[in-house]
């Protein structure tokens, strides 16, 4: 029986802990946060006990493992105490505020033989792991491309200002939904090396993004975009969707449905045409559903590794924690002046010239000027 505890009673902290509570192989020892209503709301109907000290409740029930649910801001320093009790750590997304302090946690882990896994539930979710296994099988053959995008209607007028909407708390839709989309690619792709011409648009929000927009490449040459916005009024809820082209065929993804293309002339294994799936087709059963299979086939992940003194997961700190340094790159790239990248040409009228001189500018145009007729 694995011991585990939970800090933060927020929407993801009391999902968790239901999924938890429900686990036949795990004990939930104690809930930890500040919001004193939270605890008595939490305690009422449940028997777990509760704390306002996270340190309290780690030193007086001694758990294997930890939930960290809170405001990404204090993730950090939750996590780096944690460890520092040798206590494994399951952290929601994204890591942390900047890459350094992901690296600092990262040897903390490494060091103690300690597993800090984040939760990018997209990594679990049935559609998205087929999409990996035919990639990682050569159904695709070689990537050429690729289109990741994720709506949603978290902000669709002007709000008072929370911790959503401070970037120094891990608000804005960058740290919000694009890390989410950054790090499917990682996993189906491959890992970020470069992004350029981003984007991070206000629409509703003064202090924070709204929408996201980048080209991203991975360190195989691969480019691709992507296109996020908490501010789409016409989704319902968050929809996050990737596509990818190779030389083989072509895959279109989303949380319920696999489209798969298999190219008549790229010898792609299968039949030639459109072959349509559903998540349904591609889901393992859970023991405990709440919101998605994929959310308690990361705890049972998490779970498992931690029982068998495992550090290695798809989703851990060494695979996972690179999110957070492509979120710094887009942050630079936003800031980056562009201007002298690219200057405007002189233009000259070809009409005004001579023909023989139209056909040589024509064949050998030069860098010094841009033509209209």
């Amino acid at each position: 029986m694995v011991r585990a505890a939970l800090i933060g009673l927020g929407k993801m902290g009391i999902s968790h802990c239901a999924i938890l509570n429900a686990h036949p192989g795990v004990e939930l020892v104690g809930v930890a946060d500040t919001s004193k209503l939270l605890r008595w709301g939490m305690g009422k109907y449940s028997s777990v006990p509760m704390y306002d000290d996270y340190k309290e409740m780690i030193e007086k029930t001694q758990p294997d493992c930890v939930f960290v649910a809170t405001p990404t801001k204090l993730h950090f320093q939750l996590a780096r105490f944690c460890l520092e009790q040798g206590v494994h750590v399951f952290l929601e997304k994204p890591c942390c505020l900047n890459y350094e302090d992901t690296t600092t946690l990262r040897g903390i882990a490494e060091e103690g033989k300690l597993l800090v896994q984040l939760g990018y539930h997209n990594r679990f979710l049935g559609t998205f792991r087929e999409v990996k296994r035919l990639i990682d099988e050569g159904t695709l053959g070689n990537i050429y491309h690729f289109s990741a995008e994720a709506y949603g209607p978290v902000v669709v007028e002007a709000k008072e200002a929370t911790w959503r909407s401070n970037r120094g708390e891990g608000g804005g839709c960058l740290y919000d939904y694009a890390s989410h989309v950054i790090n499917l690619v990682q996993f189906l792709v491959g890992e970020i090396r470069e992004v350029r011409g981003t984007r991070l648009e206000h629409v509703f929000s003064r202090d924070v993004e709204d929408a996201v927009y980048s080209t991203l490449i991975t360190e195989d040459g691969i480019g691709g975009q992507m296109t996020v916005s908490w501010s789409e009024e016409s989704f319902r809820k968050m929809v996050t969707s990737i596509k990818i082209s190779g030389t083989k065929g072509r895959i279109e993804a989303d949380a319920q449905e696999l489209k798969l293309y298999l190219n008549k002339a790229g010898g792609g294994d299968g039949e030639h045409g459109w072959k349509v799936s559903y998540l349904t087709d591609h889901t393992a059963p859970v023991d405990y559903y709440l919101r998605g299979e994929e959310y308690s086939a990361q705890v049972d992940d998490f779970i498992a590794r931690v029982s068998a003194g495992s550090t290695d997961s798809v989703n851990s700190i060494q695979y996972s924690g690179e999110t957070d340094r492509v979120i710094e790159l887009l942050i630079t790239d936003n800031e980056r002046d562009y201007s002298g990248i690219s200057q405007s040409k002189k233009p000259v009228n070809l009409s005004s010239l001579g023909f023989w001189t139209r056909l040589k500018l024509l064949i050998n145009p030069g860098s010094d000027a841009h033509y209209t007729s």
